[in-house]
């Protein structure tokens, strides 16, 4: 008799020790109604905290809308125009976060450079 045609039982693998798992405290947590929101774990890998990720998909986006566009679909350009309208709003945030701390960083720089400028002075004023 030929085995070829025979189907084939489903044999499951003994589990390896080094595959990663998630940890019971996760589980427990989750059972505990703590983090119901399932958008919390995703993890973005920082893309939307990165000002040139966020500029890049934007121009994406903008790119997307002009080809709609050119190829007569307006309901899917407007759709677009809508995500990178998204992306400008964020891009104009983050800009707006890193002037201000350059700001913040700004007058302890100049702190810092007048209290050498007024050591080095003492130490002319002694000497």
């Amino acid at each position: 008799m030929n085995n070829n045609n025979r189907r084939r039982n489903f044999r499951p693998r003994p589990q390896k020790n080094n595959f990663r798992r998630r940890s019971s405290s996760m589980n427990s947590s989750t059972a505990n109604g703590l983090n119901n929101n399932g958008n919390m774990s995703y993890n973005r890998n920082g893309s939307m905290n990165n000002i040139h990720n966020v500029e890049k998909t934007m121009l994406k986006f903008q790119q997307l809308a002009k080809d709609a566009q050119t190829n007569g679909d307006p309901i899917l350009a407007q759709n677009y125009l809508q995500h990178a309208d998204h992306y400008l709003r964020r891009y104009n945030e983050l800009n707006e976060r890193k002037e201000s701390s350059l700001e913040k960083t700004k007058p302890e720089e100049k702190s810092t450079a007048q209290e050498n400028i007024s050591d080095q002075e003492r130490t002319k004023v002694t000497n």
